[in-house]
């Protein structure tokens, strides 16, 4: 299977023209959004809570989160956002894409968009 990228931009909320746009790998395994720690902190937006979360492995680690808002083919949407490391690849969670009614098709490994958003 292919891998899926996505061109994503990410805002902070309270200072709209504050923004970071990167390549991001959309993971429908992941539930939140993960972006480098520097680049958020590039654009204001400081850590809110800490949340635990499993890894591939089975590992768990607690990690640094903030919400702000994600831009991506045409649609907004306001997330929970992971503070990764500052190398980290940028990951667009699951929640983001069936927020705006996105999904991955299975077979061609590319977003497609659903009629209508679920509300289910």
């Amino acid at each position: 299977m292919g891998m899926t990228h996505v061109t994503v931009i990410v805002r902070n909320p309270a200072e709209p023209e504050r923004t970071w746009e990167g390549l991001f790998l959309v993971d429908t395994g992941a539930v939140d959004c993960v972006v480098p720690g520097k680049h958020l902190r590039e654009i204001g937006l400081k850590p809110k809570a800490q949340r635990t979360y499993e890894l591939a492995d089975g590992s768990k680690v607690k990690m640094h989160i903030t919400t702000g808002e994600i831009e991506f083919m045409g649609d907004l949407v306001g997330s929970t956002i992971i503070f990764g490391a500052d190398d980290a690849e940028p990951i667009l969670g699951v929640t983001a894409l069936e927020s705006v009614g996105i999904e991955v098709d299975p077979r061609t490994q590319r977003l497609k968009r659903l009629p209508a958003a679920r509300l289910k």
